[in-house]
């Protein structure tokens, strides 16, 4: 999905305001960030307007995330971006853009977690105010097959495994693999759908001084099995702080929730790797500090897999 051919600068998110919101016009306008799917622009100390670059998903993600986080913040215990204003297509730029409130702090993938009792607790306390259950019309399934029984996924992890190896990502293959296969073989989730933040990984983790302190890009918004997110903690946790975070985590995962988790961790630090080398070698979209958590991650997948 090729980026947009519109050129975003600050003149244009000017025009945008000046066009739908013109009481937000006056404010400074700077980048903010380039994200994977998404240009952030900060609109004076507070605000940012988040306009999509990258494929027609991007639209849609972003309409989910008007709906429905407005609703959810309030009882989330981490900052998050709260949107407050919808921006409609139009001549100046073609697709639906936000204007959300601004979270302060530095994605994990550039600053990691380095006070992991605090940074576990965090963790902790926002997944288990985010992981009730949601409305019927929520989607019961995330993009790419996210959220699906992990059975259903052996084949991408064959193939993603077979690739990194090849690129010499993977030192030991047949631990990675046994991992997963115990992972896949766990029972299903049987509880109601619940929230899931659908892609949390270190660049949509907010740190500062070496703990989490907020939450961003709410897109992938869907609602299944809590392991999907309780992935996450092998790609953003210190070693000594992921019992920690699930002792904290509640209610209490059991066993099976824990396998399933840990088989989407594999499959997510397998995507971190390959996204990471990609930008190592020059591949569009690449990004080098999504490697070195994945590589992080799946040492402590394997580390952990007999307990």
């Amino acid at each position: 999905m090729a980026h947009t051919e519109i050129e975003i600068t600050a003149e244009l998110v000017r025009q945008l305001l000046l066009d739908q919101h013109p009481d937000l016009a006056d404010y400074p306008v700077r980048l903010g960030a380039r994200g994977w799917a998404n240009q952030l622009w900060r609109l004076g100390d507070d605000l940012a307007v988040r306009l999509p670059w990258m494929g027609e998903t991007a639209d849609e993600l972003l309409l989910k995330e008007h709906a429905w986080l407005p609703a959810l913040a309030p009882r989330l215990p981490l900052p998050v971006p709260v949107p407050q204003r919808l921006g409609e297509p139009s001549a100046r730029f073609p697709r639906p853009w936000i204007v959300t409130t601004w979270v302060p702090g530095e994605p994990a993938d550039h600053a990691p977690v380095t006070r992991g009792a605090e940074a576990a607790d965090a963790l902790a306390a926002f997944l288990t105010a985010l992981h009730q259950p949601a409305p019927d019309q929520v989607d019961s399934a995330g993009q790419g097959g996210r959220g699906a029984p992990l059975a259903d996924c052996h084949t991408g992890f064959a193939r993603q495994l077979a690739e990194a190896t090849e690129r010499g990502l993977i030192p030991d293959p047949d631990a990675v693999r046994a991992v997963w296969e115990d992972a896949a073989a766990a029972p299903a989730w049987t509880g109601p759908a619940l929230w899931l933040h659908g892609d949390l990984h270190p660049a949509n983790v907010l740190t500062q001084n070496g703990t989490i302190c907020g939450v961003i890009d709410f897109g992938d918004l869907f609602a299944g099995d809590p392991a999907y997110d309780l992935a996450a903690a092998w790609a953003l946790l210190p070693d000594d702080a992921l019992d920690r975070f699930h002792a904290a985590y509640r209610p209490a995962p059991d066993a099976a929730t824990l396998r399933r988790a840990r088989g989407w961790a594999v499959l997510r630090a397998f995507r971190g790797m390959l996204i990471g080398e990609a930008g190592v070698h020059g591949r569009p979209g690449g990004k080098t500090t999504w490697g070195p958590p994945a590589h992080a991650a799946l040492r402590r997948l394997i580390a952990t897999a007999h307990r």
